[in-house]
């Protein structure tokens, strides 16, 4: 038996993203933690918002879950593009966090208008 958020694609990418987020922090060098600590817990709250939102009744919370959850995928791709700008990160790393991150707010956003009145 799955969980509401079990059931959801964009559940399971963004899962796949946060392995993704873990192995580019483990990656960054000493004297870059304020960048490992802002990747982890965006990553981190997009399935975690995710996950609240899809176990909400109402709409509105859902929407309002999945709408914060997107505002981490932002967020983190911004912080690729900080890493990749700062050659912590590898051209190819970063193309690929960003085309996953693309893919989870193109859902986010399905998910969110699916919520609205």
């Amino acid at each position: 038996m799955d969980l509401d958020h079990e059931r959801l694609d964009v559940y399971h990418l963004a899962l796949d993203f946060l392995v993704l987020a873990s192995e580019i922090i483990e990656g960054l060098p000493r004297g870059r933690s304020h960048l490992s600590d802002q990747f982890s817990r965006a990553s981190l709250s997009i399935v975690l918002n995710l996950a609240e939102g899809a176990g909400k009744h109402s709409k509105p919370d859902k929407r309002r879950y999945y709408l914060t959850a997107r505002g981490s995928a932002t967020e983190s791709a911004a912080l690729l593009d900080v890493c990749c700008r700062l050659k912590l990160l590898e051209e190819s790393g970063h193309r690929t966090g960003k085309a996953m991150i693309v893919r989870i707010v193109s859902m986010l956003i399905k998910l969110a208008q699916s919520c609205e009145d």
